[in-house]
Parts: C-alpha cells; sequence; structure tokens
C-alpha cells in the first residue's frame, strides 16, 4: 500500500473498463473514488462534490480533456489534475502541464507510475496545508516570513517541519553550509513558539575564546578572574522564557560542553566564581557548519551533548542543490537593494541572469545576496549585466567549485549531467521525448532527473 494520505479522486474516462480498472485500482488503495464518463458529467460532479484530484483522459467526445482542465481551473484552481494521454502524443502533455495540470501519464497506464504520481500530489497538498497553518500562526503574531524566500520542494520540507516543532520544548540542531539562513530558520521557529513574547538571544560560539566565551553564557561574579571587575549575568539567565540561538555550536571547548550538558539534563548551571545553582527556562537551538559526527570520533565533541542537541535535526540543503529556489531570491534581494539605494533597476539581463543561474554559490544564499547589492549598486543601467558581476562565464575550471573548493567525483558529474539536460531541453523545446531520446535514456529516467535538480 502507497505512504499518501486518502484523496478524493476523480476518474473522467469514457472508456468503460479502463474507468472501472483505474476505480477499482485506486479504492484499493484507500482513496476515495468517483467516476464520470464525459466533462459535462464531472462539471455537474464538481458542482456539489469536494474533490482533491481529477484523472481526465486527453480524449473523449463533447468536451474533450483540455476543455475540461480549464473549466476545472475555473472552478477551483487548488484541484490537482493528472492529464492521461495517448502513448507518444507528448506535445499534449506539455499543453496541459502549461494548462495547469500537475503530471500526465500515458496509455497503456503503468499503476506503480500512477500510484508515485499520485503519491507526490498528496505529499505536495499536505504540506501546503501546513504551511498555510504555519503563515496564519505567523500573521497572528505579527511576524511575516517575508525573508524566507523559496520555492524548492527542499526548502518547503525544512519550513515544514521548523513549524511543527515550534510549539514543543524540544531542542533543535540546524545543520547545513554556511550561508545558507540557519539563523533564519532559528528565528522562524522561536516566533512561532509560545515564548515569541520573550526575544531569542543569539551567541556565536565561534567568536569568542574559551574563558570568555563561558562567561557570555553561564555569567560571573565580580573577582571570579582577572578583569572580572563587577557580576555579569549570563545569556542563560538573561534568555530565561526565551529561547538561546547557539550559532557554531561545534566550536564549544571541553569544559563549555560539560556546562552545556548539565544545563540541558538538568537545566541547572553556575556562574563562574560562584557555587550556586541557578535555573532558567529557556529553549535551545543550536546551529552549525561542520559535521558532528566527525568531532565526536575525533574526540573534540561530546556524543552525550551531540544526542541532547539532536532532539530534532533540521538540515537546510545548499543553493546548488535547489537551484529552483535562486529565480525568486534573485528578484527578492534585487527589489530589496534597488529600494534601499533608490536605484531605478528594473531586473537583470538575460545574460546575467542565466549567469546567475548556472553559478553554484559555495558561500550559499548569504554570497547571492551580497552579489546582488554590489550589482544594484554598481549597475550603470535600468538591467543588471554580466560586468556588474563578480565572476564571468567560464571562470570556474573543471572540479573546482566557485570559491576554489576541490570538489567530489560525483558533483562534477552530477553538474556536468545538469548542463547536458538543459541543452537537450533547450534544443527540443522542452520536448521531453526528443530531449530523452537524444541523451539515450528513457523518459521516465529524463523525468527523474529533472525533479532530482530541481528543473522545470
Amino acid at each position: 500500500m502507497s505512504n499518501s494520505q486518502t484523496l478524493s479522486v476523480l476518474v473522467v474516462e469514457d472508456g468503460q473498463s479502463q474507468r472501472e480498472m483505474l476505480r477499482d485500482f485506486l479504492k484499493e488503495k484507500c482513496h476515495d473514488v468517483s467516476e464520470a464518463e464525459q466533462g459535462e458529467e464531472a462539471i455537474a460532479f464538481l458542482g456539489s462534490h469536494y474533490v482533491d484530484l481529477l484523472l481526465i483522459d486527453y480524449k473523449m467526445p463533447g468536451m474533450d480533456g483540455m476543455e475540461l482542465l480549464g473549466r476545472v481551473k475555473q472552478i477551483n484552481p487548488e484541484i490537482d489534475v493528472i492529464m492521461i494521454t495517448a502513448y507518444g502524443t507528448v506535445e499534449t502533455a506539455v499543453a496541459a502541464m502549461k494548462a495547469g495540470a500537475a503530471d500526465y501519464i500515458t496509455k497503456p497506464i503503468e499503476l506503480d507510475e500512477l500510484l508515485i504520481l499520485i503519491d507526490r500530489i498528496s505529499e505536495r497538498r499536505t504540506l501546503r496545508r501546513e504551511n498555510e497553518i504555519l503563515r496564519d500562526e505567523l500573521g497572528r503574531k505579527g511576524v511575516t516570513a517575508k525573508d524566507i524566500v523559496f520555492q524548492s520542494a527542499a526548502m518547503n520540507e525544512v519550513i515544514n517541519l521548523a513549524g511543527r516543532v515550534a510549539d514543543s520544548r524540544a531542542t533543535v540542531l540546524i545543520q547545513g553550509e554556511s550561508g545558507t539562513g540557519k539563523e533564519l530558520i532559528a528565528r522562524l521557529i522561536h516566533a512561532l513558539s509560545p515564548r515569541s513574547e520573550r526575544p531569542m538571544t543569539v551567541v556565536n560560539c565561534a567568536a569568542l575564546p574559551e574563558t570568555l566565551l563561558e562567561s557570555e553564557l553561564f555569567g560571573h561574579e565580580k573577582g571570579a578572574f582577572t578583569g572580572a571587575s563587577q557580576r555579569r549575568i549570563g545569556r542563560f539567565e538573561e534568555a530565561d522564557g526565551g529561547s538561546l540561538f547557539l550559532d557554531e555550536i561545534g566550536e564549544l571547548s571541553q569544559a563549555v560542553q560539560v556546562k552545556l550538558l548539565r544545563f540541558l539534563q538538568e537545566r541547572e548551571f553556575q556562574r563562574i566564581g560562584d557555587n550556586r545553582t541557578l535555573q532558567s527556562d529557556v529553549r535551545v537551538i543550536s546551529a552549525t557548519h561542520r559535521d558532528l559526527s566527525s568531532l565526536i570520533r575525533e574526540g573534540t565533541f561530546r556524543e552525550d551533548l551531540f544526542y541532547r542537541l539532536n532532539v530534532v535535526a533540521i538540515t537546510i540543503p545548499p543553493l546548488r542543490e535547489r537551484k529552483e529556489d535562486i529565480p525568486p531570491l534573485m528578484d527578492h534581494f534585487l527589489h530589496r537593494f534597488a529600494t534601499q539605494n533608490s536605484r531605478p533597476i528594473e531586473g537583470f539581463s538575460p545574460e546575467a541572469r542565466d549567469l546567475l543561474l548556472k553559478y553554484d554559490y559555495p558561500g550559499n544564499v548569504r554570497e547571492l545576496e551580497n552579489i546582488i547589492e554590489r550589482a544594484v549598486v554598481i549597475a550603470r543601467g535600468i538591467l543588471i549585466s554580466t560586468k556588474d558581476l563578480p565572476f564571468q562565464a567560464g571562470d570556474h575550471p573543471i572540479g573546482k567549485d566557485g570559491g576554489g573548493r576541490q570538489v567530489t567525483l560525483n558533483e562534477s558529474v552530477e553538474t556536468l549531467e545538469c548542463e547536458m539536460i538543459r541543452d537537450a531541453l533547450d534544443q527540443s523545446r522542452n520536448n521531453q521525448t526528443r530531449a530523452a531520446e537524444s541523451l539515450g535514456i528513457s523518459e521516465r529516467t529524463l523525468r527523474y532527473k529533472l525533479q532530482k535538480y530541481g528543473l522545470k
């Protein structure tokens, strides 16, 4: 049985045997299935019933599949549609996708493939509903998520998980490369939590030496060490009732790790130079760009502390693995910096946009943000051109990323594969059948790789 939730499905197919086969199969998979023989019957059914998904045969007498698709989207644009097309009519399938179909499948229908498509739609609908609830909750708290800009499924899942854990007391470990937005996710968790009326206190563990960091976190008494001229309240006391975000947690010394572990276990700590035991109600959110498992093997990070911090793990993928987020981020940063600097810049030249989309961003979102800010400031026209960018086409040799880091063989192969797929789609004018043939792979394999690389 599939892992999808139960959907209300309407099968629109004039062939009785095909319609009944689909009905029986989907009912067996625990979906709520209804039938319609023609488009007009389907429209009438939608007028009085709730439907999540329509399976529409493209070729039907009277109202054909494309016309029905258009009518369905007018009635309710959130209804998902899978178009059933004859084998080899990829142009029809592409037209259906452009008109709003979620996906398509060709005859003869492979039921396992259909189930994969339905599962994917089910997961998207679940995430969409949960994220709508998340946005409503943010609105009620007077918080906007305007700086969390994305359209990839990977970031959709990150935001969704952050929303689900926000109202708990669980510690959260956010993992990801530098510049991916770990603090932004931490702030989202805090904003959605019952602690949101208290501030979120931020400590960068890599920015302070060991002695100062211990005092910063736990405080000290007057005379506790040279230079301690007065009592200092630490961040754990200061954040009482709120959240404490410990960035770069992998940089903690062994001594500070022991004190942090005790706090997470007992909710107790002591100021430096004081024997009194203090308590604080703090929710700890930590982040790291380092592989803590490697640090544990090296003996520099405590395994018991890792398990206390890693109750809920959220991993933010690097920008190069979710390139579909680059266009909305580009436009977001362009609008922000053009407004801040009073520059009449309207967009990017096609060449500049292409270059920005192909770049791998070793510095992730932060690097993209800096690149756009610089381009906005130095641009002479109303469009950002390639001359306004700090890199040009062909700047990055094979085997090196944008930061000069030696990339793995897998990364190089994936980059080349991604470029070949883009070129094949360009040359075939987005005809997936022809693109697959030119690449020497099946159309199903091509569709898998399009999803893997976030290509459209």
